[in-house]
């Protein structure tokens, strides 16, 4: 019984709650109309310079970042001190231990059987 008089007053105040969230927002859109219906030839044209402007920033960072990068990277082509070298160093290494973990575990086999042939 304490469950249902409880679920009963929380969704109770929910529903009032929410009726009076609507009812505020349908008298805030019937005094907000009249004045964006006034004010939409300035409003508009407003909005669209404001998202272009904003876009035309964001644009021109991106494209300077890109710059940069490629600069960046030339530089370091050029120089020598790109990470070219350090790839291909660490594609040998990783490529030998390959080899090593393959045919290591043959010839340390082979090894154990000429010394114990030997002894």
């Amino acid at each position: 019984m304490v469950k249902v008089a409880t679920g009963v007053a929380a969704g109770g105040s929910l529903l009032v709650l929410s009726g009076l969230t609507l009812a505020g927002t349908v008298i805030a859109l019937a005094v907000a109309t009249p004045l964006l219906i006034i004010f939409s030839p300035v409003l508009v044209p407003a909005v669209i310079t404001v998202v272009l402007i904003i876009t035309g920033f964001l644009a021109s960072g991106g494209f300077g970042i890109a710059a940069i990068t490629a600069f960046s990277w030339l530089y370091r082509h050029m120089t020598g001190s790109g990470s070219d070298q350090k790839i291909e160093s660490a594609r040998m290494k990783v490529g030998s231990r390959g080899y090593d973990t393959k045919y290591g575990q043959h010839h340390i086999g082979v090894h154990q059987q000429h010394q114990q042939a030997a002894s």
